[in-house]
Order: C-alpha cells, then structure tokens, then sequence
C-alpha cells in the first residue's frame, strides 16, 4: 500500500504541475484522482466541477478555488454521485481538462471500470472536456475490468509512474498521446 500510496502521490503531483493556473477541470471518481485533488491546493484560480465528494471536501480548503457540485444519488462506498440528475448536471459545462482514472486498460486502448453506474458521468465528463488526462499506474495496464468507460483514443495526455507494458507505448506514440512518467 505504501509503494502504490507514494506512486499516486508521484502521479498526482505530476498532473498539478501540467495544469495551467486560471483553469476549469472535470474531476471524476477514485483514489488516484482524490490524490490529484489534494496536489492543486495551491493552484490559483482553479473551477473544479465533480461528482465526488472527496474531491469537492478536499478542494474546498483551497481558498481560490470555486467547487461546483453535481447533484444525484448518493454511493456510501466512494462518495460518488450518480444518476440522470447528475449526467445533466455535468452537460451544462465545457471546461479544459477532465482527470480521470481507470481500473483496467485493455491491451485495444479500452479503459475499463467494475461499476456500471458509474459510466454515465464518466462518460459525460468525458464529452464534456476539451482534453481528457488519464491518471493510472502502470499496474493498470493489460489489467481486465469489466465495463467500457472510454478509450485511450479520447486521451491527450496519460501520466503514469512507470513505462507501460507492450503494446501501450507505441500506441500511444500513434495516437498521438503524451505520455509522462511521474518521477
């Protein structure tokens, strides 16, 4: 847990350093993205719009940073929001870059997840972003999740702390994908 807590850590700190001050982020659910949140604390200027309580207590101690908050139904176990009033809530934006993690990455590209409920607001914040970010260890990659969350193709950038298993570098070299190795 320690070694997989300091390379989200690495990751996080990575993706805080890439964002531009002054912009508007989608910021989805899980751990990885949670640590993300805790490394913009002293980004100015932020708009963050989530679907993850975490997300939203950990940047409201951020002093210049305006929250937005979707509405739906509440999950205990991840503090995530869901439903047709949270996909709606999420579609009244367009902001700069959306963050997001994904539980498994098939060896095609496909980013996968175990719950389907949370693939609507994933999937709109997806849509709703100028650039997507994917956030994943490299422990992710070749590893097998059940439901399509999106692809590498929707990626700009992906930020990992390790160099990603055959065949993810080269296709990530012809998609065009950046990729930064957190050190």
């Amino acid at each position: 847990q320690a070694v997989q807590a300091d390379a989200k850590a690495r990751m996080a700190r990575s993706v805080a350093a890439a964002i531009p001050e002054g912009s508007s982020l989608m910021m989805g659910v899980g751990t990885t993205v949670e640590a993300v949140a805790r490394e913009l604390l002293n980004k100015p200027g932020l708009q963050v719009i989530t679907d993850n309580l975490h997300v939203a207590g950990l940047l409201s101690e951020h002093p210049d940073c305006k929250v937005h908050v979707a509405g739906g139904m509440l999950r205990g176990r991840d503090r995530a929001l869901e439903g047709d009033s949270t996909v709606a809530y999420l579609q009244q934006f367009k902001v700069d870059i959306c963050i997001v993690t994904a539980l498994g990455i098939d060896p095609d590209g496909t980013l996968r997840d175990r719950d389907l409920r949370e693939l609507p607001a994933a999937q709109t914040m997806i849509a709703q972003a100028r650039e997507t970010w994917l956030v994943a260890d490299a422990s992710k990659f070749n590893h097998p999740a059940l439901a399509k969350v999106g692809h590498l193709q929707d990626m700009k950038r992906v930020f990992t702390e390790a160099l990603p298993p055959a065949p993810f570098p080269a296709l990530l070299h012809e998609w065009g994908i950046a990729l930064t190795i957190a050190s």
